[in-house]
């Protein structure tokens, strides 16, 4: 039998990429799904349904997870669509190319509030029933970015994916005893729209296993830490050995 069968998953981001296949791999597994999307509507309908064909229960709804209002509203209308949250993925995000030179307040800013607050958001409107329940799963997406420095993108990318991380351990740690755990999960180069420029321009030639991860690998690990009740804290990298932790 499935062993998430009647548990219910948000995924943030969920309509395309490392999010789509996260959210396959936890229907897959019997979870309901939420996908939650800002702005590619019919690429998330797209997801739900072929959930739905497949007899998970999935819905598609509509956030922008930076903004407070806009993820209350989402968390309610999920709760009454599918029932309570027990398993978020914050994996929402943008990975802007800025130089040095190029770079604007207003660039960093947008990069933090998407990529960290959203997190900090869906998480702080997820946890009275997690903690209630005494049963909850946060998977928060991160990147190799945050260990190298990720020359290739925005430095605010690296800043926040850094403290995506430091988020986690702070969470864990004052979770643990209630039954919830938080973890992360650090991609490197993946084969979706937002690493194609990386893979054309000749990047994974530096990854050890001589190809770039696939979304469904980064999945495999986020189901790896929603099994298992007693690893908390922890950043799980995925990349094939691109770097060593």
């Amino acid at each position: 039998m499935p062993d998430l069968q009647g548990r219910v998953a948000l995924v943030t981001g969920g309509s395309r990429g490392i999010g789509k296949a996260i959210a396959i791999a936890l229907a897959e597994a019997g979870a309901a799904v939420a996908v939650n999307y800002r702005e590619r509507a019919a690429e998330a309908e797209a997801v739900t349904e072929a959930l739905r064909k497949h007899g998970g229960r999935a819905a598609a709804v509509r956030a922008d997870v930076s903004l407070r209002t806009d993820v209350e509203a989402m968390v309610h209308d999920i709760e009454g669509r599918l029932g309570p949250i027990e398993i978020l993925v914050n994996n929402a995000g943008i990975a802007p190319v800025r130089g040095l030179d190029d770079i604007t307040e207003e660039d960093f800013d947008r990069t933090l509030t998407v990529n960290l607050k959203s997190a900090f958001l869906c998480t702080q409107a997820v946890l009275p029933g997690m903690r209630a329940r005494r049963w909850g799963r946060i998977v928060n997406i991160s990147s190799i970015g945050a260990r190298i420095g990720a020359p290739a993108v925005s430095l605010a990318y690296s800043a926040a994916k850094a403290g995506m991380e430091g988020l986690t351990r702070g969470y864990a740690v004052r979770l643990a005893a209630q039954g919830v755990t938080v973890n992360a999960v650090a991609p490197g180069l993946i084969d979706t729209d937002m690493g194609k420029p990386l893979i054309e321009a000749g990047t994974s030639i530096r990854i050890p296993v001589g190809r770039p991860g696939t979304g469904e690998e980064v999945a495999q690990a986020v189901l790896l830490l929603v099994r298992n009740a007693f690893t908390t804290g922890q950043t799980i990298a995925v990349n094939g050995g691109a770097l060593f932790s």
